[in-house]
């Protein structure tokens, strides 16, 4: 065997740590699959320099063509219908880093749209140095910057993930009590039950990317969103539609997959601060269903 052509088993190796990587830096687990294959398709042409410090280069070639991504999909953002939330993914312990960072476990979407409205060096930076533990040299190669504009990088973007980190987050327990607690005042039609579940300043979003009816705005406010959350439930009831609501984890939190008519039709998530629910995701676009749809047995009930 040549020693010095690229190693099938090395790349295997950093796989889930570029998937991570690439994931956390589109928000799509979709574009993190074809950036990791793209990395793997230059690594079977990797040269000698490469081969001696393959954890770097494989890092600096995913992120790269992350960058790149990142400029069409910014493009496709600004022309997608209403609200724009991530892909939600069940295999979030697949794409935690080694490192032993405050964030390596981190994949809650309260996380992945911070990131989104910071710039994608910014992000770059921040994932590198604050979630895979990577020194500022080989951060500043990776974004061919200087490692004081690294820094700086990392910084800034570190200020805005912690002024929107939720205060307090709850245990997976207290987590899922509280998604219960929600589904359970909006099918009774309990406005007042369910406005008191959510923070003063509550925000609830749906993502229904122009296929599915959602709301096109973010919904702001308990009031507003336990009265539109109550409606849309009983506009549903009253057509005799049927609503099953499973618990699953996605992206490292209890979250629950809703079945209307039998039909896999959204991922219901929130985010807990403090005791309460500071925001609400639902996902209905069909296509940022598939991955968790598909990861589920069949059969089942509640």
């Amino acid at each position: 065997m040549d020693r010095s052509a690229p190693s099938s088993a090395t790349f295997s190796a950093a796989r889930p740590r570029l998937l991570g990587l690439a994931y956390r830096m589109l928000g799509s687990r979709t574009d993190a699959e074809d950036i990791v294959q793209d990395t793997w398709l230059r690594w079977q042409g990797a040269d000698t320099q490469a081969l001696r410090a393959p954890h770097a280069w494989l890092t600096t070639v995913a992120t790269r063509l992350c960058l790149d991504r990142l400029k069409s999909a910014r493009a496709q953002r600004e022309l997608y219908v209403g609200p724009w939330l991530p892909e939600p993914v069940p295999d979030a312990e697949q794409m935690s880093p080694e490192a032993a960072t405050a964030l390596a476990d981190d994949l809650s979407f309260a996380l992945l749209l911070t990131l989104e409205r910071l710039s994608p060096a910014e992000r770059a930076a921040f994932l590198l140095h604050d979630v895979f533990d990577t020194p500022f040299p080989e951060i500043a190669r990776a974004l061919q910057r200087s490692e004081a504009a690294c820094r700086q990088l990392a910084s800034r973007a570190r200020k805005a993930v912690r002024q929107d980190q939720p205060k307090q987050p709850a245990t997976n327990e207290q987590h899922l009590a509280l998604l219960q607690r929600f589904v359970s005042a909006t099918g009774n039609g309990d406005v007042a039950a369910l406005t008191a579940l959510l923070s003063e300043d509550a925000i609830a979003y749906a993502d229904g990317g122009g296929v599915r009816i959602s709301a096109l705005r973010p919904i702001m406010g308990p009031d507003r969103i336990a009265r539109f959350h109550v409606g849309v439930t009983r506009k549903a009831m009253e057509r005799g539609d049927s609503l099953e609501f499973r618990p699953l984890m996605v992206n490292g939190r209890p979250a629950l997959l809703v079945h209307l008519n039998g039909e896999p039709d959204q991922i219901l998530g929130i985010e807990v601060s403090e005791g309460v629910i500071r925001r609400v995701y639902s996902v209905r676009n069909p296509e940022k269903l598939r991955a968790v749809v598909s990861s589920r047995p069949s059969g089942g009930g509640r």
